[in-house]
């Protein structure tokens, strides 16, 4: 009888049975047709329960007949024990359920590759920095001479690509009345060629695209944006969207899956790197990564080296043209600046960087709760053991062997884990799309690709098994070790079954504890954090991010503030280059007295007279800026710039000097002095910081930030209302994006109350375990 037949009988006992005694009888019948006697023959063949046994190994194979067995056995003891099995499933799928959400989580963020080729050759290039606050960081920003000179060094060990940040811009194909915001990537047109990435209508960039500063205005579109945006219409290629000043031709959409390098946001547009022209030639603009692809049977620690000799021939030349004063120790950091070759097979993004630590200090919550919950099970499986010892030793008299019995219990086990993981993966399947909401910024979601795959899918299989074998090794030990003569006659020492499960409680407890600890520093942490003091009011603050059609005097954007102010429900308005907390930043040497100070570089931002006023920072003295003050010319200061340059005395009237696109310092009036205010974020110290005039002479710009404060609790109610009456001030503006100062305040916490919140999550779960 044939393997797959035998084991197609162990699933039909009923059949082979009936099979083997109809058989069985056929020999005894032909027995008697011989003229024998029936009791006789009957007593010749023997037991015909022996006979049907030992006939049903050629039948079928008994282990899986047997494991068959079990699982019915079990299931009907779950049935029979439905309240602590269901106790058992519900613990330990809430556990699984977070294990399988946190994988998720790391996956898609940290671990999953690129759908590229050979993607284990991909590094980005990156480098040893000094940050704002003097900390030694890792730097990976470029600029494109210092790119051109990268990749002619190396072109024979790997292949350099430029590519930026997926930025959210505005692009239009209509009017600018129908603007919509999208995901764009500059990228180096031979990108793809060295992906071997494949298009799925029209064609791909390539490096014929990318000679040229603003020759090619092409774009790729992603499958996802072609599927959302255009339903999937072939006609997609072949249409116009403005993009600035720029008008594109869609001339392809990329094959299904590769949505960009940045891990956690999903590129709807990819376009030339050589179409932003501004930025092409400028040695001081740094814009975008440099990625490499080692060729295939080259080193990549040797690539480095040679990266590294001509990063360092490029900055020498660079910093020849330097005439902000530094010194020669910082000008011999920036020259020697250690090059790194960082692995970027699961891409490179900064919500890696910013979530790597927390996912791994949730990953150990999840695995404690989830120890907490197979330490709870064993117990409950524990109890119900020693409330079978009888029956595993009657088992044992007649003749089940010890292995038999630990597949009894283990299948058993098996089952409350496949019940728990099934009702996990529910939860898992919500969880972690949840979590991916909740650390979304305002404007500028996190976008993550959670796909239920054979990854996923082989995880949850694992710990399942795993799972299983934690809670069930110990009732599968003592059922293995049971003795039957001690159990018939009333059952192993009550003590030491007392001991073993006051010692799992114990385990509980201490995980517990644990947990809980580990919760209330992220509480703690969260709270503090929360409760900084910004220096300023961002209640009923409405920040309207505004963009012209082109470079507009700053008398234009004083019409629309103006216009603003004349609004009724608006308090009073104010215009910076950026908002406060958002992460923008401007820094540079100043010079007291004709001596640049290196060791302290302060903040600098551009605002309007009653920016002040509007973001109620209170003035302690001097005054605010006039409409006639230009920059460069006069400043006001905050007192850790007063504490910082001035030993706390007040700066009215003082002047600092500090230089203007590499040209001789200028001289800057302080005819204002105001208290502390956060510029950046909150984790940082409050830093010297000079307010300049928005107004800056002759010069003309087609960005800025008008704030308003408004008479309405709820700021966003004038959402609607601020956006027309920008545009009916002057029709060449548009508001390209409107938030809450709240919300940008808010914004900088969301690590932490993500973390305060899964763990207070896990320390409920952990206790109601344990309880």
């Amino acid at each position: 009888m044939s393997l797959i037949t035998r084991i197609g009988n162990a699933f039909r006992p009923d059949r082979v049975n009936r099979d083997l005694d109809e058989e069985l009888q056929s020999h005894l019948d032909e027995a008697v047709e011989h003229g024998r006697d029936p009791v006789e023959a009957r007593r010749a063949f023997g037991p015909v329960l022996r006979q049907r046994e030992a006939s049903r190994e050629f039948k079928l194979v008994t282990w899986i007949d047997a494991l068959r067995s079990d699982v019915i056995f079990g299931w009907r003891q779950l049935l029979k024990h439905r309240i602590p099995s269901a106790a058992a499933v519900l613990s330990l799928a809430l556990a699984i359920g977070a294990c399988v959400s946190a994988f998720r989580l790391v996956d898609a963020l940290l671990l999953r590759p690129l759908p590229v080729a050979s993607p284990e050759r991909l590094f980005v290039l990156t480098y040893q920095v000094k940050d704002f606050t003097g900390k030694i960081d890792i730097g990976d920003s470029f600029e494109y001479p210092h790119f051109r000179r990268l990749r002619d060094a190396v072109k024979d060990q790997a292949e350099l690509m430029a590519i930026a940040n997926a930025n959210r811009i505005d692009l239009t194909y209509g009017s600018d009345r129908e603007m919509e915001k999208a995901y764009c990537q500059y990228v180096s047109g031979w990108m793809f060629d060295a992906f071997e990435l494949r298009p799925v209508l029209g064609r791909l960039l390539t490096s014929n695209d990318d000679v040229t500063p603003g020759a090619h205005p092409r774009a790729v579109i992603s499958y996802d944006y072609w599927q959302r945006r255009f339903g999937r219409d072939p006609k997609a290629v072949g249409r116009f969207f403005r993009l600035g000043n720029d008008s594109f031709e869609i001339v392809g959409v990329l094959e299904r899956g590769f949505t960009g390098t940045e891990t956690g946001t999903l590129t709807d547009v990819f376009v030339p790197i050589m179409m932003n022209k501004a930025a092409i030639e400028d040695l001081g603009w740094s814009w975008f990564r440099t990625w490499v692809q080692v060729r295939p049977g080259h080193s990549p620690d040797l690539a480095r080296q040679q990266l590294q000799a001509a990063s360092r021939a490029f900055r020498e030349e660079k910093a020849k043209t330097f005439t902000g004063g530094q010194s020669k120790r910082t000008i011999e950091q920036y020259v020697n600046a250690t090059q790194f070759l960082e692995p970027a097979s699961a891409g490179v993004s900064g919500l890696q960087k910013k979530y790597r630590q927390p996912l791994v200090i949730l990953g150990v919550l999840v695995a404690l709760v989830l120890l907490i919950a197979c330490a709870n099970v064993a117990n409950l499986m524990a109890a119900q053991s020693a409330a079978r010892a009888r029956e595993m030793a009657l088992r044992v008299s007649i003749g089940a062997g010890r292995w038999r019995l630990v597949q009894l219990v283990l299948v058993e086990n098996l089952l409350v884990a496949l019940l728990a993981s099934a009702l996990g993966g529910l939860f898992a399947w919500w969880a972690a799309p949840f979590v991916v909401g909740a650390i979304n910024p305002p404007g500028n979601p996190a976008r993550l690709l959670l796909p239920a795959d054979w990854r996923v899918m082989g995880f949850a299989v694992l710990l399942t098994l795993a799972v299983a074998a934690l809670f069930g090794l110990m009732p599968s030990w003592r059922a293995a070790a049971i003795k039957p003569v001690s159990a018939l006659k009333g059952g192993e020492d009550p003590h030491a079954r007392r001991r073993l499960m006051n010692a799992l409680v114990a385990v509980q407890v201490a995980f517990c504890f644990l947990v809980h600890f580990t919760a209330g520093l992220f509480v703690a942490t969260f709270d503090r954090l929360s409760n900084q003091p910004t220096g300023f009011a961002s209640e009923r603050l409405l920040i309207l991010e505004t963009v012209a059609e082109a470079e507009q005097p700053t008398a234009h954007w004083n019409q629309v503030v103006d216009h603003l102010r004349s609004v009724r429900g608006v308090e009073s308005v104010g215009l910076s280059a950026w908002p406060l907390m958002s992460g923008n930043g401007w820094v540079n040497v100043v010079s007291i007295g004709g001596t640049p100070r290196e060791d302290v570089q302060p903040y600098f931002l551009r605002v309007s007279p009653g920016w002040l006023a509007t973001m109620k920072i209170p003035m302690i003295g001097g005054r605010d800026f006039r409409l006639d003050d230009l920059y460069p010319g006069k400043a006001i200061v905050n007192e850790s710039f007063a504490r910082a340059f001035f030993d706390g005395q007040s700066p009215v009237g003082k002047s600092f000097a500090r230089p203007i696109d590499g040209k001789k310092p200028a001289q800057f009036e302080i005819v204002g002095y105001v208290r502390d205010a956060r510029y950046r974020n909150m984790r940082e110290a409050i830093r010297p910081t000079a307010y300049f005039p928005f107004h800056f002479g002759n010069d003309k710009t087609d960005w800025g930030a008008i704030i308003v404060r408004t008479a309405a609790e709820d700021p966003l109610t004038m959402a609607q209302l601020l956006r027309q009456e920008v545009s009916g001030a002057r029709s060449e503006f548009r508001v390209s994006n409107i938030e809450t100062q709240v919300e940008l305040v808010q914004s900088h916490t969301i690590r932490e109350r993500l973390l305060a919140m899964l763990a207070i999550f896990f320390a409920s779960v952990a206790l109601l375990l344990a309880a």
